[in-house]
């Protein structure tokens, strides 16, 4: 469950090159998760990146979406100090 397309225009927003298009619905292991972007074009999502490189798209509102994201920032957070 892992969806993401590949934007063929350079002047695309960012220069992103993963955009989500289809959200995975599956509650996932956020231990696996080493980073994340927000994205709201074409649809609102937050895209998780695992340490393999691997990406995921998910729907921004489920409480364990919210979750990672905290835990995501606290260990950025605690890797600044």
């Amino acid at each position: 469950f892992i969806y993401f397309s590949l934007l063929g225009s350079a002047s695309s927003q960012a220069m992103r090159k993963f955009s989500c298009v289809k959200l995975s619905t599956k509650q996932l292991n956020i231990r696996n998760f080493v980073n994340y972007e927000k994205q709201q074009v074409p649809i609102d999502a937050i895209m998780f990146i695992t340490a393999g490189g691997i990406r995921i798209c998910v729907s921004p509102n489920q409480k364990w979406v919210q979750a990672a994201i905290k835990r995501i920032d606290e260990s950025r957070a605690a890797k600044r100090k």
